[in-house]
């Protein structure tokens, strides 16, 4: 499944397309421990947490996740916003709880009834 694939099911809102939406998603990973994340974060995955901010952004980047799932309403502010912009990062929302929306993800991955 891709990223434009996720977006185009309506289960997320995209906050902003990156460079890459025909990026292919490998898995679903949940982490709001930025530290843990920049040494765990698989490439290509789908990240899901609650840390709407920059430090954010900044981990993806390093860890080459395909997007980035905000969930529980979390939120950029506009200049975080204007990075992801810049830095061409894909940032995705749910209202879902993490847990919720990463299965959502993770059955689409699989090919799993969603």
């Amino acid at each position: 499944m891709t990223v434009q694939d996720l977006i185009d099911k309506k289960k997320v809102k995209a906050i902003n397309i990156g460079e890459e939406p025909e990026r292919e998603i490998t898995k679903v990973f949940c982490c709001d421990l930025l530290s843990i994340a920049m040494g765990r974060a698989p490439a290509g995955c789908a990240w899901v947490t609650v840390m709407a901010n920059m430090n954010t952004l900044a981990v993806a980047s390093l860890t080459d996740a395909a997007c980035i799932i905000l969930a529980e309403g979390a939120a950029l502010d506009e200049n975080c916003v204007k990075k992801a912009q810049i830095q061409g990062i894909t940032v995705l929302s749910s209202e879902l709880p993490i847990f919720d929306i990463a299965l959502e993800v993770y059955k689409m991955i699989e090919n799993k009834d969603s």
